[in-house]
């Protein structure tokens, strides 16, 4: 069973998916920032998301440093309350995943994998049942750090802050609950 397959049990849909993708890059419903992370709210349905960008992105290909182009690096804590969501965390690395790739999280020396979507390879989920995990990791910790790896065989090495996530991943939860 792949990974959407699993969420879509879980009241995801990979067109629900995309959509709200589009919605998280495009939005300016900015409703509050803490330190490194900011809280964006939609309606109709309602979604509420913490999302931040990386502090630190090194680009290898066979172990040198090269430039490369990227779209956004974002990673994600979203709340979705008409689809059963509650922090599904999600990261898009700015270009499609390798296929067959994971991208690796570690969190304060525990490390997560996520899988790339097969619909919108440039997004990562956890499985499920992660979730959590990863949301409590990232309130005890102090930095994020996300390896993947693009079709066009570069290693990516994104670094995020996580000065300011418990209040921000809260204020997203209370505003999708309340």
């Amino acid at each position: 069973m792949t990974t959407w397959m699993i969420r879509s049990a879980f009241g995801a849909s990979v067109a629900l998916a995309a959509s709200v993708a589009m919605a998280q890059e495009e939005s300016t419903n900015r409703v509050g920032a803490n330190t490194d992370w900011s809280v964006f709210v939609e309606g109709d349905p309602q979604e509420c998301w913490a999302v931040s960008s990386p502090k630190e992105t090194v680009n290898t290909r066979d172990g040198r440093v090269v430039a490369v182009r990227r779209g956004d690096i974002l990673m994600f804590v979203t709340y979705r309350p008409s689809a059963n969501v509650a922090g599904e965390v999600s990261f898009t690395g700015g270009y499609p995943f390798a296929p067959g790739s994971t991208v690796s999280l570690d969190i304060g020396g525990t490390a997560f994998q996520l899988i790339p979507d097969t619909e919108n390879p440039e997004w990562a989920y956890p499985v499920p049942e992660d979730d959590q995990r990863i949301v409590s990791a990232m309130r005890n910790g102090a930095q994020a750090v996300l390896v993947g790896r693009s079709a066009r065989g570069t290693t990516t090495t994104d670094t995020f802050s996580l000065l300011g996530f418990t209040a921000t991943v809260d204020e997203a939860a209370n505003r999708c609950t309340s």
